[in-house]
C-alpha cells in the first residue's frame, strides 16, 4: 500500500532534505502551504502523516483526516497542536526535541554577552560617530554576576553549562526539580522568587502553555533584581513584550535579549525597536547547517517510520499508541 506524507506549511528555503529521505523510504511527498484548518483538511484529504511548521491542527482538522496516522512537528513546541484530539484519535504526534539543543543554548549565550559587555550598542554607536562607552556603562566581570536558568531542560540545561564554563554562579528554577537540589551541571535550584530576587541574568527555556502565557509580565518584572537582563530564546508568548519595554525604560531591566516574539514578523511600530539595550534576532536561535538538516531529516522520518509500522525515535503523545490507526504495512 502506498504512504503519503503532506508537508502542510514550510517556510524553508528549500525540502530536497525531506524529498531524499521520502524518496529512499518509497513514500509519496506533497509541500502545500495552509494557513488555515480548511486548507489542511482540502490538502491532506489522503495523508497518512503530516509535517507541520505553523499550520493549526485542530479537532475540527483531525475528524475530517480519518485516514491520518502521524503528525511531525518541525521543532520543539507543539502549541499549534491540538494534542489532547490527537491523541484521543490515536493520531501520534512526534517532535525532535533535541535537534537544536546546542545552537539554542550557544544563541542564548551570545544574546547575554553581547548585553554583558554592550557590544551591539557600541557597534551601532561608533558607526554614527560616537567613539565612547559611557552608554553601556556600567559593565561587570562574569564572575561577579549570577546567571538565572528558568525551565532546566535540555536546553536550559546546556545554557547553564555553558554560562558556569564562562565564570558565572549559575541558579536555576524547574518546578520539576527539587528546590536546594544539584543538577548535573553543578546548577542550584532554587525558588522562581529567589531566582528572580538573585540573577543579573534570567535566560527563559521552557514550552508555551495556559501556564506559560506571559510569565514574564509587570508583576514578574516588578520582581526582579534592578538592572538585570532578559533573555528569551523560547517561546513568544512567555513573554509580554510591552511590559518588557516598560521595565527597560524605567530602568528595572538594564537590557533584553529576544528572539522570539508573539506575533512574527515584529510589527514595524512596535515599542521594543527603538530600544537601545534591546538585542533582537528573527526566531534565529534554532539554526545552523547542522541542525537544519537534522530538524528536516528526523521531523520527516519519524512521521515515515510510524507509517511503516516502526516506532518513531520521538513520540510526544504515547498515550494514542493504545488506539492509533492503524500503519500501512
Amino acid at each position: 500500500m502506498s504512504i503519503k506524507i503532506l508537508i502542510t506549511d514550510c517556510d524553508h528555503d528549500s525540502i530536497e532534505v525531506e524529498r531524499a529521505v521520502a524518496a529512499e523510504a518509497g513514500v509519496e511527498l506533497e509541500l502545500a502551504q495552509c494557513h488555515t484548518e480548511g486548507e489542511v483538511i482540502a490538502a491532506a484529504a489522503d495523508a497518512d502523516g503530516i509535517v507541520v511548521q505553523y499550520a493549526p491542527i485542530t479537532a475540527k482538522v483531525l475528524d475530517a483526516l480519518p485516514k491520518l496516522k502521524s503528525i511531525g512537528r518541525y521543532g520543539v513546541g507543539v502549541d499549534t497542536l491540538d494534542i489532547q484530539a490527537a491523541t484521543d484519535r490515536g493520531v501520534i504526534i512526534s517532535n525532535v526535541p533535541d535537534y537544536g539543543t546546542e545552537d539554542v543554548s550557544d544563541h542564548a549565550i551570545a544574546l547575554a554577552l553581547t548585553l554583558a559587555r554592550g557590544t551591539a550598542r557600541m557597534d551601532r554607536e561608533i558607526r554614527a560617530g560616537q567613539f565612547s562607552l559611557e552608554s553601556i556603562k556600567p559593565l561587570h566581570r562574569f564572575n561577579t554576576r549570577v546567571f538565572g536558568v528558568l525551565g532546566l531542560g535540555l536546553i536550559g540545561s546546556a545554557t547553564a553549562r555553558k554560562a558556569k564554563g564562562l565564570g558565572y554562579e549559575v541558579i536555576g528554577f524547574d518546578p520539576t526539580r527539587e528546590i536546594g537540589s544539584v543538577t548535573e551541571e553543578g546548577v542550584t535550584v532554587v525558588s522562581q522568587a529567589d531566582l528572580q530576587a538573585r540573577a543579573d541574568v534570567i535566560s527563559l527555556h521552557m514550552p508555551l502553555n495556559k501556564h506559560t502565557h506571559h510569565l514574564v509580565n509587570d508583576e514578574f518584572l516588578a520582581n526582579v533584581k534592578t538592572g538585570a537582563v532578559l533573555i528569551n530564546t523560547c517561546r513568544g508568548g512567555v513573554v509580554d513584550t510591552d511590559a518588557v519595554v516598560r521595565a527597560l525604560e524605567s530602568g528595572k531591566l538594564y537590557g533584553a535579549g529576544l528572539d522570539v516574539f508573539e506575533q512574527e514578523p515584529m510589527p514595524a511600530d512596535h515599542a521594543i525597536l527603538g530600544q537601545p539595550n534591546a538585542v533582537l534576532t528573527p526566531h534565529a536561535a534554532w539554526y545552523s547547517e547542522e541542525s537544519y538538516t537534522e530538524l528536516k531529516s528526523r521531523t520527516i522520518g519519524n512521521v515515515i517510520d510510524f507509517c511503516q509500522g516502526k516506532t518513531p525515535r520521538n513520540i510526544y503523545n504515547p498515550a494514542a499508541l493504545e488506539h492509533a490507526r492503524q500503519p500501512a504495512n
